[in-house]
Parts: C-alpha cells; structure tokens; sequence
C-alpha cells in the first residue's frame, strides 16, 4: 500500500471519528440520527471529496489541446444537496411542532466536517467539529434560561371543565398552551373527554414542574406525555 493510499485511508477514518462523536451527541439525547447516521454522513462526504480530487482526474487526459479539466467543487456542491434529503428525513411536524432541526442541521455540519478531512483539512475539521459540539451542548446549557421546550400531553377525564382548569394552571406557571383539542365519547352512559394539548414552557422549569402540575388534578387520568 503506497503512501497517497495510505493517506486518503487516513482522511476517510478521523472523517468517520469525528462525524461518530457529533452522533454519540444526538445519540445521548435519544435523537433519530446517532453515531453511526453522522459516522457514515462524514465517511461518505470525505470518500465524495477524495473521488473528485483524485479518482477522476487520473481518469482525464493529459494536458494537451484535448486536456479536460475538472472541477473537483461540482461533487462538493452535489454533496451539500444530497445531504439536505437525509437532514429532510429527520426532521417531523406533529401537533404544531416542528421537530429534527437542529439534528438535520448537525448532519448537514457533519457533512461539511467529511468534505474539510476528504481535502485533508484536518486543523479545520477538528476545529469544525468542536464548534459544532459547543453550538449542541454549551449554548444549550448557557442559553437553558430562555430557551423553550414543547410538550404534547394527553389526558382523559369525566369532568368537562378538567381541561380549561388544567390550561389556566398552566398559563398562571408560565407556560405556553400553544394547540388544544378535546374529543368526546360516551362508554357505559359515562362521558369522556379526552384532551391533547401542545404546550411550551422554558427549558430551565423542567418535567418536575410540569408533572407537579399535573398530578394536582386528580380528575384527570395522563395517558402520554411527549417531548
């Protein structure tokens, strides 16, 4: 094995490194795309950038007046579109809420991270990688204060005044009632109601505050709770 191959074997592995600690991120978070969705993000970005600096112009001719060149930034261009369809599949709408952004955001990073070590910018890479980890992790914790965070709960109960109860609470704890929707059925002669709210409240109350809330309402039976 020569040196040049040697070398691009390099770039394609600290690639796959560093795209596998931005996924361990949204791995630890329970998020759609983990370690091995940025893992390969960045491997195949890297092997995208690698092919076009050198596997396609070996295959050009020579200089000469029938000398073809190649820009190798048409392949980095292509991969930036491509990634955008894997960072479209993360990303959900459900009850008014819009989620996989910042994961989506994190792949099309990670994918920029593979094309910088298929160039062999490994210096840039790295410091790439680690703002990207900063932006995930250390604004989240310096910026935890004003950041807001969505719920959707759903509740049945018998009581039809349970859920505007339940939104005043919510509204007077500052929180945000943001969607509400409430279905009725009848079982055995008995009324239910059951509930769906979307709500939206600083990241910094946390679900204990949230669950306090809820518990105060005995009438109400929580069926899920999702954030």
């Amino acid at each position: 094995m020569d040196e040049r191959v040697l070398e691009l074997t390099l770039r394609l592995i600290i690639a796959a490194i560093i795209g596998a600690l931005i996924g361990l991120e949204r791995e630890f978070r329970a998020k759609e795309a983990g370690y091995r969705t940025h893992a390969l993000v960045a491997l195949g970005s890297a092997l995208f950038m690698v092919v076009s600096q050198y596997g396609l112009n070996s295959s050009l001719p020579g200089s000469g007046p029938g000398h073809i060149s190649w820009d190798a930034s048409r392949i980095a261009a292509s991969v930036v579109s491509g990634i955008g369809f894997i960072g479209a599949g993360t990303i959900m709408f459900q009850k008014h809420i819009v989620r996989g952004l910042t994961t989506a955001a994190g792949i099309w990073a990670t994918g920029a991270i593979g094309l910088a070590c298929g160039a062999g910018m490994y210096q840039i890479a790295i410091i790439a990688a680690a703002l990207t980890l900063a932006t995930l992790e250390l604004l989240s914790l310096l910026f935890k204060k004003y950041g807001l965070h969505s719920s959707i709960i759903t509740f049945s109960t018998k009581q039809l005044e349970s859920g505007k109860k339940l939104t005043d609470e919510l509204t007077a704890q500052h929180y945000m009632v943001v969607n509400y929707s409430m279905e009725h059925h009848r079982y055995e002669s008995v009324d239910i109601y059951k509930v769906t709210m979307t709500i939206k409240g600083r990241k910094l109350q946390g679900d204990n505050s949230l669950l306090l809330i809820l518990q105060s309402h005995p009438e109400i039976t929580i069926e899920s709770i999702e954030n």
